[in-house]
């Protein structure tokens, strides 16, 4: 009887901790395996960390073992009253953890980097298991009738399951680095082997995905072209578009060039081998990390400096720091903007916004003038397109092919993608990766809705240093003069942002702060009614999550 209770609390103890530990890989994903990163929401995220369950068995599991071992009645009687409750305890706990699902925007990928570390971290729980065990065994020589006191003890080692994952992603990681270097040195030779592609990279601080894709669908018009899925932008996400699908089927291989430090650029340049580079934007983004704009400047360079002699760079003339940059280089460049048209190379005129796309004439140097319709939304877009058209006129495209690929540009999913589901209620979807640039750009074309009453939903913007809770309290004082009802996702985070409306009194009435997107969904479905447009702006990850 004792025997089959022992075995029971075993089973459904490492079953439990099997679940926590998958929770905890999850959010060691979302950091991207940065284990500084991971630390940082481990400081941060204290209530997430240990979940009021987690207390309740933990105490629950002390006080057991406080009691076995300051109870005077027989030790073989008690201990078989201990052991049958403890492992009551632990498979009802197991049970509750398992069927708890924990809101999650973005799901755990079981990939093999996953999974190597998921086994690294139930190995270290496994070797720690073994370790408590041992000791009572040296010092009780009884293992059977001590069963409550290292019951006691797992339960206390389950409550720091969070640090294990911490440890284990130290220790995978010579392996790790082996692996990726492979993947990268591999698909670093397969690009220059295959030399009849022409290789595009494209860096920015915020617009390089939607000129990625902007970019590909005029280039169509011409070539066959491979460009990297969604945000794929870091060493190991391009190698793996590089190993897994590049062929000599394809003209044009374009790659989004993503950082978060200094020299991220260079090893992604390095590795595509691009003979155009493009910069669409520089401003406030990753901050935490980059500490300043001038690091930032300096890391986008990198692509530029990487170019081949012979190879074209590619410049927003309208951003202040893009221009600074611009100014200093020397080899071949295009300039495009549409505020400085004297000046640049490729610009727009005749600029006309509304609510379901832009029209306007697209002037290139040397080639002339053409109208152009687009569905995109907002006049940055505007700005996008003609960074695809550079990178066109640089591949020979006619201004006709170019005209015809932009009115083909579908919104990219999460990027001021107009969604109208036929209630009567749009839905601008934003939610990607928020910015300031970037979140009055959702604001100005919210605004291009005339006679709607304009709703917003955020948890403001994220990953700007210092300059966070300023930007954020601006972006609360445009909001306020933008949008007639505001939800915001997040008491804490979203403080500065109404700061920013108290600034300019905005009315309590029509603010509501809520902890969770589920929650701001049931605030809308009872305030919505025909006609609103309500626009979701940035979606942060579940590490950031206040619930």
């Amino acid at each position: 009887m004792i025997l089959f209770i022992i075995i029971s609390f075993v089973v459904f103890w490492f079953l439990l901790c099997a679940v926590k530990i998958k929770y905890f890989i999850h959010m060691m994903q979302l950091e991207s395996y940065k284990s500084n990163k991971y630390i940082e929401w481990l400081q941060n995220q204290k209530d997430r960390l240990h979940r009021r369950n987690d207390k309740i068995y933990v105490i629950l599991s002390i006080v057991l073992l406080v009691v076995f071992l300051l109870s005077s009645s027989a030790i073989k009687d008690k201990t078989i009253v201990f052991a049958f409750i403890i492992s009551f305890v632990t498979i009802v706990f197991f049970v509750i953890s398992y069927r708890t699902k924990y809101e999650s925007k973005k799901p755990i990928v079981y990939t093999q980097r996953a999974k190597r570390l998921y086994a690294m971290t139930l190995f270290l729980v496994v070797i720690d298991f073994a370790i408590t065990v041992f000791i009572v065994l040296l010092v009780s020589r009884n293992l059977i009738l001590y069963f409550p006191l290292w019951a006691g003890i797992q339960s206390i080692l389950y409550y720091f399951l969070g640090y294990y994952v911490l440890f284990a992603n130290y220790l995978v990681k010579p392996i790790e680095n082996k692996i990726n270097k492979k993947f990268y040195f591999d698909a670093s030779k397969k690009i220059k082997e295959l030399n009849n592609i022409i290789s595009v990279g494209i860096t920015g601080s915020y617009g390089k995905t939607s000129t990625k894709f902007i970019t590909a669908t005029i280039l169509e018009e011409k070539y066959k072209v491979l460009k990297t899925p969604d945000s794929y932008n870091t060493p190991m996400g391009i190698s793996k578009v590089i190993n897994n699908d590049m062929s000599d089927e394809y003209d044009i291989f374009i790659a989004e060039l993503g950082a978060t430090h200094i020299g991220d650029i260079d090893e992604v340049a390095v590795l595509t081998n691009p003979t155009i580079g493009l910069i669409t934007s520089i401003g406030p983004c990753h901050l935490e990390t980059f500490k300043s704009i001038d690091n930032i400047m300096r890391t986008k360079y990198e692509l530029i400096e990487r170019l081949p002699n012979d190879g074209t760079s590619i410049f927003n003339y309208d951003n202040e720091y893009v221009k600074k940059l611009a100014d200093k280089t020397f080899k071949e460049k295009i300039l495009y903007g549409i505020e400085n048209i004297e000046i640049t190379d490729i610009f727009a005129t005749d600029i006309r916004v509304s609510e379901t796309g832009s029209t306007f004439t697209l002037c290139i140097n040397e080639l002339g003038t053409i109208e152009c319709k687009t569905k995109l939304l907002g006049k940055h877009n505007i700005l996008n397109i003609l960074a695809g058209c550079a990178v066109a006129k640089v591949l020979g495209l006619t201004l006709e092919q170019m005209a015809a690929g932009i009115s083909k540009i579908e919104s990219v999913k999460h990027r001021l993608e107009l969604i109208d589901p036929g209630t009567g209620v749009i839905v601008i979807d934003d939610a990607f990766n928020s910015n300031p640039d970037g979140a009055k750009a959702a604001l100005d074309v919210l605004d291009e809705f005339k006679d709607r009453r304009k709703i917003i939903v955020t948890p403001g913007m994220v990953e700007l240093g210092e300059i966070e809770e300023e930007e954020n309290e601006k972006f609360g004082e445009y909001i306020s003069k933008v949008c007639d009802v505001v939800i915001l996702v997040g008491e804490k985070r979203t403080a500065p942002i109404v700061k920013g409306f108290q600034k300019l009194k905005y009315s309590s009435e029509n603010l509501f702060i809520v902890n969770s997107l589920d929650e701001a969904s049931e605030i809308l479905k009872s305030l919505t009614k025909v006609n609103d447009v309500v626009l979701f702006e940035n979606d942060l990850p579940d590490t950031y999550s206040e619930k």
